[in-house]
């Protein structure tokens, strides 16, 4: 998957918001599943030693549920995906597995089921500092990820799927990411959260590009149950935000009609910056809405440039937003919209060839994207024909 990072990804990754790998000349890799070393995951996490690297056997590992202290660790499935399920326990009324330790990355899980008694129980409940979430399926919990205040924090989820986390009040969301140094937000399909928010962050710096945010369809079968969102994306104290190449759907049946929201909670992070650049944004919802909604405490323009805004209502309720080669239309004609293959119609001139060129923000973060979400939370190079088409992807 990391040769679809383009060169100038990498570059921001690395200067910006680049997550420190430490190392070990020592690390021991501590097996599990039946027949091995460790019989769960918890057992293993219990014995590791900073930089050591846990590697989780396919199968169901029930009611496993502890905290993670060592620092540095690798944790991956193997051999297919191993499914963590809480059945009904939780570790110290929070979550599934309470990540306490610092620069632990976690690949290849699947985790469900966590309800504690405040009913803000977590899959992954992140208390340490820098984090990494690649390639799992976070589902059917309170909260998928839930992270507190640590401004000393780099959170990086990508090639993840998140569906049909929430309590259902609306206080409990797919991903609820806390005032963090910064989150980077890649390759990932986050949809049908349960009453709340498909992403919300409170970090101080977002870099979301190339996901896809969605609902399932009336009498579509998919991975978890249908959701009905608030936003889509919820910044709600702004911060310098990237949202970059995503496809942005809100369906007909949701909690609120307003799409991405950026300081509405008030502005109380350094940055107001906020960069829209190469979306496709789509409004299922009959009665209107907001596709980009800005709080009144944000006194910086947003930028929108070179988004699909399709469906009815408004795109923003910010008077002095720069508006720059945008298209707006009720019904954008889309290869497949059903199918979400939304490459625009290769006859459309409004679309095709239309983009202004992205520029680079006054962070050095270069806005141009250089890839295309792939489903299922996946990506792949996005082709230039030497002009910018608009929207999320290129025309055939």
């Amino acid at each position: 998957m990391q040769s679809l990072h383009t060169k100038a990804s990498h570059l921001f990754q690395f200067a910006v918001l680049g997550m420190m790998t430490i190392g070990s000349a020592s690390a021991a890799t501590l097996a599990v599943g039946a027949g091995k070393p460790y019989a769960t995951p918890c057992k293993a996490f219990a014995a590791a030693k900073d930089g050591d690297v846990v590697e989780i056997a396919n199968g169901t590992y029930s009611g496993d549920v502890c905290g993670i202290y060592a620092n540095n660790l690798t944790i991956r499935g193997v051999n297919g995906r191993p499914k963590i399920d809480a059945a009904g326990k939780n570790a110290m009324g929070k979550a599934i597995w309470v990540v306490s330790g610092n620069n632990i990355t976690i690949e290849n899980v699947e985790m469900y089921g966590a309800k504690v008694p405040d009913q803000n129980g977590a899959a992954l409940r992140l208390e340490g500092t820098n984090f990494t979430l690649r390639s799992a399926f976070l589902h059917d919990n309170e909260n998928g990820i839930l992270s507190g205040v640590n401004t000393a924090s780099k959170i990086l989820i990508e090639y993840s799927e998140f569906g049909y986390n929430g309590y259902g009040t609306g206080y409990t969301h797919n991903l609820y990411i806390g005032n963090a140094g910064s989150l980077t937000f890649r390759y990932n399909f986050s949809h049908d959260a349960n009453g709340g928010h498909n992403l919300k962050s409170r970090a101080q710096v977002n870099a979301i590009y190339n996901n896809r945010f969605s609902s399932t369809a009336p009498g579509e079968t998919g991975t978890t149950a249908a959701g009905k969102p608030s936003y889509e994306i919820d910044l709600p104290n702004a911060g310098s935000s990237y949202v970059i190449g995503n496809v942005i759907e809100q369906p007909a049946a949701n909690s609120n009609p307003n799409m991405l929201a950026y300081g509405e909670e008030g502005a109380t992070n350094p940055g107001q910056d906020l960069y829209v650049v190469n979306n496709t944004f789509l409004n299922d919802y009959s009665s209107g809405g907001t596709f980009v909604m800005v709080g009144s405490g944000v006194s910086k323009p947003v930028l929108l440039q070179n988004n699909i805004f399709g469906g009815i209502g408004s795109v923003t309720n910010q008077a002095n937003a720069i508006d720059k080669t945008n298209y707006r239309s009720a019904a954008p004609g889309f290869v497949n919209r059903a199918a979400y293959d939304l490459r625009p119609l290769a006859d459309n001139a409004l679309v095709v060839n239309a983009g202004s060129v992205p520029g680079v923000a006054t962070s050095g973060f270069g806005l141009k994207p250089g890839a295309v979400y792939k489903h299922r939370a996946s990506g792949a190079t996005r082709n230039y024909d030497g002009k910018y088409d608009i929207g999320a992807y290129e025309a055939q």
